[in-house]
């Protein structure tokens, strides 16, 4: 069994893009612009946002985070993107999910310039990945091809689940394994007998957004697996259900204690497997500077 720490894949691609940031600085005076647009003031995306910012700023690339109200309007964000979509500065543009219940999240992000998509939500740039045509890929599932090209682990030739099929992470996830020549199964809330097609699985994605949703009963010995989820658990009484003894004196600590949509007692039958918090997480913020880069690059005729 041996932990795949998203720590040091991050830091090894944020070593090189930092030196493509220089170059594109000194040899092009260009500088990497990314905008963010967020409506409301959701806790995890507030806190998802702040990391996006930092690492931008640490890595020279120019960031600007636009807070609009939850009482928004859907005029508001498209005036919001417009001007972003016509600023010759602003190479990348991201709409933070979730958006408020109002908003028709598809009439917003369709109205970013699929050039400047740095999600990769555009139905556009959809299709570009489902003909695998892509140069760019939405952040998370990146991460996670990511992690398995470090520690040398091929997806070609394996049985692939992944579990959650949402726009963010399952159905790109599902495609992008398939481009790299894995037999993939999607998974959802309606599957028929998911622990007997999890049973049979060398590499599971886990993105279904349920605390210690894959129990170690649903895991095949030696298994890759993946987990994409984060899920805060601040009761007491949920602790022993979820989370391992060595972890009580963190809980203590902090009052909560974040972990993923696998049960820790799963690992241990895993050859392979991720960590929450640590294994996906430091790539998904890492791949969304990449993608600020490799655009600023295209609209600059470098690409």
């Amino acid at each position: 069994m041996s932990v795949l720490d998203g720590k040091p894949v991050a830091e090894k691609i944020q070593g090189e893009l930092g030196a493509e940031i220089e170059w594109l600085k000194k040899e092009r005076r260009q500088i990497p612009g990314l905008t963010v647009i967020m409506a409301g003031d959701d806790p995890a995306s507030r806190s998802y946002v702040n990391s996006k910012s930092k690492l931008a700023e640490k890595m020279g690339i120019r960031s600007k985070l636009v807070k609009l109200p939850e009482t928004a309007t859907e005029k508001a964000v498209m005036q919001t993107i417009e001007a972003a979509n016509s600023n010759p500065l602003v190479h990348a543009i991201l709409v933070q999910m979730p958006l408020p219940k109002h908003l028709d999240h598809w009439k917003i992000l369709d109205r970013i310039l699929p050039e400047k998509d740095v999600d990769c939500f555009h139905p556009f740039n959809q299709g570009l990945i489902l003909q695998n045509r892509s140069r760019i890929f939405p952040c998370t599932p990146c991460g996670v091809l990511k992690i398995l090209d470090y520690y040398d682990l091929n997806p070609a030739g394996l049985n692939a689940v992944v579990v959650g099929r949402s726009f963010l992470v399952g159905k790109p996830m599902a495609a992008m394994l398939s481009n790299r020549n894995a037999t993939v199964t999607l998974c959802h809330s309606r599957t028929v007998n998911l622990e007997g097609i999890l049973r049979e699985a060398d590499l599971v994605v886990a993105a279904v957004g349920k605390p210690a949703f894959i129990t170690a009963e649903m895991v095949k010995p030696g298994a890759i697996l993946i987990d994409v989820g984060i899920n805060r658990i601040d009761k007491e009484e949920d602790f022993a259900n979820f989370c391992p003894p060595s972890h009580y004196e963190i809980f203590k600590k902090k009052g909560y204690i974040l972990i993923g949509d696998i049960h820790f007692q799963a690992f241990a039958k895993a050859g392979h497997y991720s960590p929450v918090p640590g294994g996906v997480g430091p790539l998904t913020v890492t791949m969304l500077m990449s993608n600020t880069v490799e655009l600023c690059k295209r609209q600059t005729g470098l690409s």
